[in-house]
């Protein structure tokens, strides 16, 4: 198990803050504003995933006598993370 709040729990709270933006979006008619939340959203939840990504495969390498590490390469992660900054 990772330290920290559960990955699930954290996309559920990162759901639900936009949620509630683009509600506010939608009752007062913004479509603009509801289409940024979208894509907002997606981009947040991608960069999230992968900082979760991370934390998990930190956790994973700190514990002690673990068997190996089943969850994600951390050089993939890197490249992930490598590959998003340049889309900026």
């Amino acid at each position: 198990m990772s330290a920290g709040r559960p990955r699930e729990q954290i996309l559920g709270n990162l759901e639900s803050v936009y949620r509630e933006a683009y509600d506010r979006a939608k009752t007062a008619g913004d479509e603009r504003r509801m289409a940024d939340l979208d894509a907002a959203y997606q981009r947040e939840q991608l960069l999230l995933e992968v900082l979760l990504d991370i934390r998990d495969g930190l956790t994973s390498r700190s514990a002690p006598a673990a068997p190996a590490p089943s969850g994600p390469d951390p050089i993939a992660v890197v490249d992930t993370i490598r590959r998003i900054s340049q889309l900026r």
